[in-house]
């Protein structure tokens, strides 16, 4: 692979990653906010697999793959299967729409964008002394992988559905993953290994409680379970 070549497509990867992140927060419906997510997965498995071909490491491209299958493929299946867990209140009387849309974030698209654009500014800011030190496309796009860390730490305290805010503990997993494969070139594929199992667990344990939360009141909305409590 040329470097050219190499450059073109890291800038590719790197910008569908920061895009799936921007399109988390334009949309509302939860079902399409985890196919986005899913998107976002194979873009940071590209990411992966693109530097162990540059750097003709294979156990990295091994790790990219195995990104691929975790984070486009089994953590989308179980986000999508706790938004199809049926509740009583769908069986019943049948208005399970409204439960499947972030209906009132607590911030609005428009603002929430604006952040995100100025939230990319900041890790362009942040990270411009690292990218000096050593100039390579690679920490060249140091950047986008901060930028998702600042977007999905914003997601995970703005929206109001636990399926939403869960999509955004991912997001910010995903973007302190590309950002230590962007800045060490790929990390050991036991650390990987390790951080995957700890993501696969968390994700499970929130699908569990979000259907326990679903059958017992209802909703996800967190806010009508602080009413509730109140």
């Amino acid at each position: 692979m040329t470097g050219g070549l190499y450059t073109q497509l890291l800038d590719l990867a790197c910008g569908a990653f920061l895009l799936a992140a921007v399109i988390v927060l334009w949309r509302r419906e939860l079902a399409a906010i985890v196919r986005v997510f899913a998107l976002q997965g194979i873009a940071l498995a590209g990411l992966a697999v693109l530097l162990g071909a540059h750097e003709q490491r294979g156990d990295l491209i091994g790790v990219g793959i195995g990104i691929g299958v975790l984070r486009a493929g089994v953590l989308p299946y179980l986000m999508r299967r706790a938004l199809t867990t049926p509740t009583r209140d769908r069986r019943h009387d049948g208005h399970g729409g409204a439960e499947n849309r972030e209906t009132q974030p607590l911030v609005n698209v428009a603002a929430s964008l604006l952040t995100a654009a100025l939230l990319t500014l900041l890790a362009y800011a942040v990270a411009r002394p690292l990218t000096e030190l050593n100039p390579t496309p690679a920490t060249r796009a140091l950047p986008v992988g901060l930028a998702v860390v600042l977007i999905g730490f914003f997601v995970l305290v703005t929206r109001r559905r636990a399926p939403a805010q869960a999509v955004g503990f991912l997001l910010l997993d995903n973007g302190i993953t590309a950002t230590a494969f962007l800045a060490t070139s790929g990390v050991p594929l036991i650390v990987e290994l390790g951080v995957s199992f700890d993501v696969l667990l968390a994700v499970l344990v929130l699908r569990i409680l979000t259907t326990r939360m679903r059958e017992a009141f209802g909703t996800t909305d967190l806010d009508d379970l602080r009413e509730l409590h109140d």
